[in-house]
């Protein structure tokens, strides 16, 4: 048996097991039933499972779903249509995602792929600090795909970006507290 405070008790019988508990005002918690002697706990198992539930909470909350996110090009794309469409990759690379970069070509274009892996491989150089080359570009019917990995984990992002939002907050609050007692 384990005391409250995580201290070894020895073997004890269930009788005195259960009659400690009750003095202690705690629960009997069987943590291990398969050691011989099954080994079991003196603890507020509501506490406990409250504990548990707010770990797991955290732990749902940190997660972090990476998404596929789909941009597509056309081979003649306009410079400033580029430079938007180069926008939103980077924005979904900040936050973590991937993202697959899709090259439609039509009629005669088709004749032409080295001019497509030219185009994604220019966008892959333009977002390289946001993220890499996860699978090269290749021909698929009409279309050429290629995927761009974000280097940043999705939950690294999602923390820096809260961490951010924590810190704006603290210092508009700051700034508040700074002006009302000026104007006092």
């Amino acid at each position: 048996m384990v005391g409250p405070n995580g201290e070894q008790v020895g073997i004890v019988r269930v009788e005195d097991a259960l009659r400690l508990a009750q003095e202690a005002d705690l629960d009997l918690v069987e943590v291990a039933p398969n050691a011989r002697p099954p080994v079991c706990k003196l603890m507020d198992f509501g506490k406990f499972k409250y504990e548990a539930d707010m770990k797991a909470r955290e732990a749902r909350r940190n997660q972090a779903n990476t998404v596929l996110k789909e941009i597509r090009f056309r081979l003649k794309i306009d410079p400033h249509d580029y430079g938007t469409k180069k926008g939103h990759v980077e924005r979904f690379l900040r936050a973590g995602d991937k993202v697959k970069v899709m090259i439609m070509f039509r009629g005669r274009e088709q004749s032409r792929p080295e001019m497509g892996v030219r185009l994604l491989q220019r966008l892959a150089d333009d977002v390289a600090e946001l993220g890499f080359i996860e699978s090269m570009p290749k021909q698929d019917g009409r279309n050429m795909i290629m995927v761009l990995g974000p280097t940043k984990k999705k939950a690294e992002a999602k923390s820096e970006k809260r961490r951010a939002q924590e810190e704006a907050r603290s210092a508009a609050e700051a700034d508040a507290a700074q002006s009302s007692t000026q104007s006092s």
